[in-house]
């Protein structure tokens, strides 16, 4: 990816101007991808080396052993005891799931995460991942998975041939920006079965900006 004319289609994307702040998005378009074949789709969590620009808020679902270990490090906490509850209230639990980017799950108990949690977090793909590393031992220490939680970017084109992630806030350096895209963009062509053939072309956008062309 040409740094100059990633530079140039940034400064273009930023002048969506609104009284809020927008997010940045990442929109790379496919090609000559059969998703009916297992090797051409794409999921898969990409590490940045900076923010996305706001927090990312994490809830833990854990057994008695883990609780406090998770009520000090995550944002939210539900305990064992208390899946019945969510299992039996659709409308808490879909307002769980809003609620929260990432859910952590403890592996010894994830057959009765799933079971109270499957459907609500399963349409929202937000099921505890071991791709993204979220499904840990009841001895885990969660600090190092919250930080890198907090860069981290689902990346997924197993339907329709496009992706679309954040990779970035208005508010952040350029540098910082930048550096999101590329690194997220050599991790997209790395899971390609044709790498930079399967590439049809790539946009910036802010929330309530135009897409602006990045030429690669």
């Amino acid at each position: 990816m040409d740094e100059k004319n990633l530079k140039e289609a940034l400064a273009k994307a930023r002048e969506s101007k609104r009284n809020f702040k927008q997010t940045i998005d990442l929109i790379i378009n496919l090609k000559d991808l059969d998703f009916k074949k297992p090797e051409h789709q794409i999921e898969f969590f990409a590490s940045l080396h900076n923010s996305k620009g706001k927090k990312i808020k994490v809830c833990a679902l854990v057994g008695a052993e883990m609780v406090s270990e998770a009520k000090r490090v995550c944002d939210f906490v539900v305990v064992l005891d208390d899946f019945e509850k969510y299992e039996k209230d659709k409308k808490i639990a879909k307002k769980l799931s809003s609620q929260f980017d990432y859910f952590i799950g403890q592996a010894n108990i994830m057959p009765k995460i799933a079971t109270a949690f499957g459907k609500t977090l399963g349409r929202r793909g937000k099921m505890p991942n071991p791709k993204a590393g979220c499904i840990v031992p009841s001895n885990a220490n969660l600090e190092p998975l919250y930080n890198r939680l907090q860069k981290m970017v689902k990346i997924s084109a197993k339907k329709d041939p496009v992706i679309h992630c954040p990779v970035g806030a208005e508010d952040m350096k350029d540098e910082e920006i930048m550096d999101n895209i590329k690194t997220v963009f050599d991790q997209v062509i790395h899971h390609l079965p044709n790498e930079k053939n399967n590439i049809k072309n790539t946009f910036i956008k802010l929330t309530m900006g135009k897409p602006v062309k990045v030429v690669l």
